[in-house]
């Protein structure tokens, strides 16, 4: 018998009318691999503002009980042209309880269990979730194991990825992040150097108090010269980058330059042969990404995505990341929330302008039965 329960959708519309409204769904009976979760924590993560929101005029909306109408900028919805016309659930990971089960083994033993998932409609009272995909909390509580998936895995996957490429220092331009604490304490279990790019001299003293060697402010002055001193103390020649829009990627390359063109023993007019190298994993700036030429042709940029990583390294690398993970899910991999709204909450104007400004240490935590 299918269950009744709340699930938000976002519609946009070819006009630019952006629709995001709460409705009440039948969720079908699990068959096969899946499990029916009974969803009671689910992050609101700049991963999920895409599709929640995007570009919109929030500001400008129309806001009822459960459901918002806004207008989409025509550069926005031009770009995201490919979805206009389809309801589409969000929120990309959460954790609840298994209340029913399809027929394979794997399904059938997390019945009952509590679990992290990443059902990709998050939002919502019940999700259908692939067993393979849950993570089984023990004796953790649902907000513990909310973002057991997409901001630990991705801090993983970032040192998983350095390491098969020959690397053992890293830079991050938003150090301060849930996810840059969560890759600060990583960096230090697993002995790789990591330079920290943050905007505020609190977000220095947070990681320096979590044991961060190298940080540098981009608001001070002479941010070229630390970053530089600190990318050649460390050789991080490897970056990561959530911004992508504007010069950040750009103002890294040159650094690196600086630091390698040091090294070289003679002149060359296409600059050093040091391989730099940074990947964009994130549109917090969705302005261009603006390049100059200006260190030499031995750097790539290319974008990096969790879900397409972790298929190419397999189940067995998945599994031991997923299990290191749940090892260490309130201490390594520990995530802090300003505040918890429900369903109904997070579709009011305060909290929509508030979560979509993204501001670092200020996560919302979604409690759709509450």
């Amino acid at each position: 018998m299918a269950t009744q329960g709340k699930q938000l959708f976002t519609t946009l519309e070819a006009d630019g009318t952006l629709t995001v409204a709460l409705e009440e769904v039948s969720f079908a009976d699990p068959t096969g691999n899946q499990v029916l979760v009974r969803m009671e924590a689910a992050p609101i993560n700049p991963s999920d503002l895409a599709i929640l929101v995007g570009g919109a005029d929030v500001e400008n909306a129309q806001f009822t009980p459960g459901k918002f109408v806004a207008k989409m900028p025509e550069p926005a919805n031009a770009a995201f042209k490919a979805r206009h016309g389809l309801k589409l659930p969000a929120g990309n990971e959460g954790a609840g309880t298994v209340i029913a089960a399809g027929d394979s083994e794997a399904a059938q033993a997390l019945m009952g269990q509590r679990v992290s998932c990443v059902p990709g409609n998050a939002y919502s009272q019940y999700c259908l979730a692939d067993a393979s995909m849950c993570l089984p909390l023990g004796d953790h509580s649902a907000e513990e194991g909310a973002s057991a998936f997409v901001n630990p895995m991705t801090a993983l996957g970032f040192v998983e990825n350095a390491k098969a490429d020959g690397q053992d220092a890293i830079l991050h331009t938003v150090g301060a992040s849930n996810l840059g604490q969560m890759l600060t304490r990583i960096c230090q279990e697993d002995g790789i150097d990591l330079v920290n790019i943050v905007r505020k001299s609190d977000q220095v003293d947070l990681l320096k108090g979590l044991g961060s060697t190298h940080v540098v402010n981009s608001a001070e002055d002479d941010f070229m010269d630390h970053l530089t001193d600190a990318i050649r103390e460390t050789g991080a020649f490897y970056g990561f980058d959530p911004i992508g829009g504007g010069k950040l990627v750009d103002t890294c390359f040159k650094a690196m330059e600086r630091v390698a063109s040091e090294q070289m023993t003679e002149y060359s007019r296409y600059g050093s042969t040091q391989m730099k190298r940074m990947f964009i994993y994130g549109r917090l700036d969705t302005s261009p990404t603006v390049l100059t030429p200006s260190y030499g042709f031995g750097w790539t940029l290319s974008g990096w995505l969790l879900f397409p990583f972790l298929q190419s390294i397999g189940h067995q690398a998945m599994g031991r990341m997923r299990q290191r993970v749940r090892d260490n899910l309130t201490t390594t991999f520990a995530s802090h929330y300003k505040t918890r709204v429900t369903l109904e909450e997070m579709l009011t104007k305060d909290a929509v302008l508030d979560y979509r400004a993204m501001r670092t240490g200020e996560k919302y935590l979604v409690t759709p039965w509450t």
